[in-house]
């Protein structure tokens, strides 16, 4: 018969999938090599089945420790429902919250919801982690991601958390030399500013203007994955940007930009976006919850809740 595993040796389990290494597992959890080497052992030995397949460089899960790593990261998270559950304030979360989100937008927009969130809810700890690509949450090993884009697969569940778009724009003397385009076609022929978004393939610009839709690929001299240095560039007169109204309104209403073609533009909604898994956790209501409200309070329309 064998022994029921620890949820620490769980914990270091999971870790270890993910960082594909005991030596980064061991970092993450500020915790040894040997440490983790041990715990893997003596879990394996509990199961009585191989998890890994250890070679000098990484560490490559089985077929069975596939299987494991799953039901691990139920086990865990039903665990942590139940201590939840168990409080004498059920709704007041607590706990880890893993949030990730994008370069631009976690760091200007996201990253002061959740300071206000911590002050709120002092039992929560979030750990907010930023990319230039699309995360896969559940497997990421993350709660919660804030996304600005309406790229999200359907095993996952999304709130839209306010409606957005982005907006095609330059600045006065970029236009003032190169001319302004009048339609999609035109774009080509223009210094574009490409980013890398985390919703779109790199230098495709997916466009609409009522009921039409173009994808136009675009070029130019500066490129990027991160807005704020491609919108300072629109401003130094580089060329024309395709970016979330959000993130260039005040240089709208400044005139350091000006808005091209006005009738296109490009639907890249804010979403809250989570495992199914985690649909009755009370951090991951809390926090969505409270992004909510914020769009709510800055004057942005939210959407109605979407799965």
């Amino acid at each position: 018969m064998h022994k029921m595993p620890s949820p620490d040796d769980l914990r270091v389990f999971i870790t270890v999938v993910r960082k594909s290494s005991f030596a980064a597992a061991a970092a993450a959890l500020e915790a040894s090599p040997a440490y983790v080497s041990k715990r893997m052992r003596l879990l394996e030995t509990d199961l009585g089945v191989k998890l890994l397949h250890r070679t000098t460089r990484r560490v490559a899960v089985t077929q069975e420790g596939e299987r494991i790593f799953h039901w691990a990261l139920r086990i865990l998270d039903d665990m942590e429902h139940l201590l939840q559950e168990a409080q004498i304030t059920p709704r007041e979360p607590r706990g880890l919250l893993r949030v990730s989100s994008s370069f631009g937008f976690g760091r200007s927009v996201v990253a002061p919801v959740f300071s206000q969130l911590a002050l709120r809810y002092p039992a929560l700890q979030v750990r907010l982690e930023v990319f230039d690509r699309l995360v896969d949450v559940a497997a990421e090993g993350f709660d919660l991601d804030v996304r600005v884009g309406d790229d999200i697969a359907p095993h996952l569940i999304a709130r839209r958390l306010a409606s957005n778009h982005r907006v095609l724009c330059a600045a006065p003397s970029y236009l003032a030399s190169r001319g302004v385009p009048g339609n999609p076609d035109e774009l080509p022929a223009h210094n574009c500013l490409v980013i890398k978004e985390r919703d779109h393939p790199f230098g495709v610009w997916r466009l609409r203007a009522g009921a039409q839709d173009r994808s136009v690929k675009v070029t130019g001299q500066l490129q990027t994955n991160n807005g704020e240095m491609a919108t300072q560039w629109a401003m130094d007169g580089h060329g024309i940007i395709l970016r979330s109204v959000w993130d260039v309104q005040s240089q709208l209403e400044s005139g350091r930009l000006v808005q091209v073609m006005p009738g296109w533009s490009q639907e890249a909604n804010i979403w809250a976006v989570y495992p199914t898994r985690l649909n009755r956790s009370t951090k991951v209501r809390v926090a969505v919850e409270f992004l909510h409200a914020h769009f709510e309070s800055r004057g942005v329309t939210p959407a109605p809740r979407e799965s």
